[in-house]
């Protein structure tokens, strides 16, 4: 072998033996194990959290001029829960959604939508809802009535609550996981008769402690 071989092959074991070297280097760490939530209370832990609004979604379920439902999504939710496993009752919820991240499958519908004819979003950015009662009916069903306001007007709304999932969550932060749902006269908000007077209100959200 000469020595230019000889070189080359030193220079091509070196390369090997570095990369080898970064990469164990640079190995990222085992994933933590994954720990399933279950429909237990207790599993999570008194105090206040937030909405995951990564694994949260809000949407609307309307008449579509009596022939079926349309389904309209809202992306942009935030909000915060004070809550106690050993006193549920005493728990408090707020939660506001931007009226102008409505989504739907029609081109250009969700614009129309979230316009003056609609939402008015300009004038009206946000729904809310502040809880004012927790009922818990067992341990992990209940109502939370509260106020919702839509378009600047304020009415009483009642969630019928479902409890999915509670636990340690994700890197020390337990969480836990809701399906909510009421229903609304879009009417009693100022929105036009074409909606009719039913509109149905799914939550599924994720609150992670803080």
């Amino acid at each position: 072998m000469n020595r230019f071989v000889r070189h080359a092959a030193c220079a091509i074991a070196f390369g090997f033996a570095s990369v080898a070297v970064a990469q164990s280097a640079t190995t990222p760490p085992p994933m933590p194990k994954i720990v399933f939530g279950a429909p237990d209370p207790a599993l999570a832990p008194a105090g206040s959290y937030a909405i995951d609004p990564m694994h949260t979604a809000v949407i609307a379920r309307m008449s579509h001029i009596g022939y079926s439902f349309s389904v309209f999504r809202f992306g942009k939710v935030a909000g915060t829960l004070t809550w106690d496993p050993k006193a549920p009752a005493s728990s408090k919820l707020s939660a506001t959604v931007d009226t102008a991240s409505i989504a739907t499958p029609v081109p250009g519908f969700p614009e129309e939508l979230a316009g003056p004819k609609y939402l008015n979003s300009a004038a009206y950015p946000q729904a809310t809802f502040t809880s004012n009662a927790f009922r818990p009916t067992d341990a992990t069903h209940g109502k939370v009535d509260g106020t919702f306001t839509l378009m600047g007007k304020t009415r009483p709304l009642t969630f019928d609550v479902t409890l999915v999932g509670a636990g340690p969550g994700f890197m020390g932060h337990p969480r836990m996981g809701i399906h909510a749902e009421a229903t609304i006269n879009p009417q009693d908000y100022g929105l036009p008769a074409l909606f009719g007077n039913t509109t149905g209100l799914v939550i599924d959200s994720e609150f992670v402690k803080q």
